[in-house]
């Protein structure tokens, strides 16, 4: 844990403002939800990450799909790979380049064969976004080594963009 060197005092409601260089240091926007807990004497406040919180399911996911139809998956938050398939393991916890973050904040889709992300893969990525309530909370990203392959994991997620879904 690093010091800053900046106090704060708290508010007659109990509020701390949290200074804008450390908001921007930790990539933390305004309305994002933070979790706040104690240790020893200490207050912590961290960037919540309803994505990482689901690591257990995002990975028996990606487990799932890689198995039964051999699609390599990885599930991000909106910093970091969460969770990969068995064969992309290498790649949990890296950071992701600012063309994934900016596919995140815009909330898009992207189907193509050509795309440059700094994940150290070469590969065909479809690439959709995770929107949970209002908020983009990270990305689901295919990845095809064929064309074939690309074209195929594209159709399907097309239609599942375009389809309306009925819950029952």
């Amino acid at each position: 844990m690093s010091k800053s060197g900046i106090t704060r005092r708290i508010d007659e409601l109990g509020r701390i403002v949290v200074p804008k260089e450390i908001r921007y240091n930790l990539g933390i926007r305004d309305g994002e939800p933070l979790e706040i807990y104690t240790s020893d004497n200490s207050i912590i406040i961290k960037k919540y990450s309803q994505i990482e919180n689901s690591k257990d399911i995002s990975q028996n996911l990606c487990n799932i799909i890689f198995d039964a139809a051999h699609i390599s998956i990885i599930i991000t938050d909106r910093e970091k790979v969460i969770a990969t398939s068995t064969n992309l393991k290498e790649l949990e916890l890296k950071s992701l380049d600012d063309t994934l973050k900016d596919l995140i904040d815009n909330r898009e889709s992207y189907i193509s064969k050509v795309k440059e992300i700094k994940l150290g893969i070469n590969a065909y990525f479809t690439i959709v976004p995770i929107i949970t309530s209002v908020d983009c909370s990270g990305l689901i990203i295919l990845l095809a080594e064929t064309n074939e392959d690309y074209l195929k994991y594209a159709k399907i997620v097309q239609k599942l963009l375009v389809q309306k879904l009925d819950i029952v």
